[in-house]
């Protein structure tokens, strides 16, 4: 009996968009601080000296918003079909990981719906459960996404020969 594991009809895995690498978040935040040190020391030269602690807590404020959107990049889904089942598996940006799995996968629907403001959301759903995916990509993006997710559920009727 062969009990190797399926082979994949549809893999993907799904990342958030981040527009600026590790050295780009440095970059940034220290011409940030380096602007706004120079915008305090005039400040302090002309006899204001008591803004100095809150350009200090501007640039503390900058890094903690950095830090809280590099975090929440490190969140991924991971969406596999295969003959047996769907597996939606997610790493939260803590770290925690979850997984939601639909079998058999002949049942499950690709739901793309519209929302308020032109945006929509994908769901997948089968017998009485669904799950929100691709929260974070874009309309156009979960779109595609749903095309292709119901390309490769066209791959399961098709018989292998």
């Amino acid at each position: 009996m062969n009990h190797a594991p399926a082979e994949p009809i549809f893999d993907a895995v799904l990342y958030p968009h981040r527009s600026l690498s590790p050295r780009g978040v440095r970059i940034v935040l220290f011409a940030l601080a380096g602007t706004l040190m120079l915008v305090g020391l005039f400040f302090a030269i002309a006899g204001a000296w008591p803004v100095l602690p809150f350009f200090g807590c501007e640039i503390l404020l900058f890094w903690w918003a950095f830090r809280a959107t590099a975090r929440d990049g490190r969140r991924f889904e991971r969406l596999q079909l295969t003959e047996d089942a769907m597996t939606v598996a997610r790493v939260l940006p803590s770290g925690d990981p979850s997984e939601h799995r639909f079998a058999p996968p002949h049942w499950l629907a690709v739901e793309l719906s519209p929302r308020q403001g032109g945006d929509n959301e994908l769901r997948l759903a089968s017998h009485g459960k669904s799950v929100k995916v691709g929260e974070f990509l874009t309309s156009e993006e979960r779109g595609d996404l749903a095309e292709a997710l119901r390309a490769a559920l066209r791959k399961l009727w098709v018989p292998r020969a």
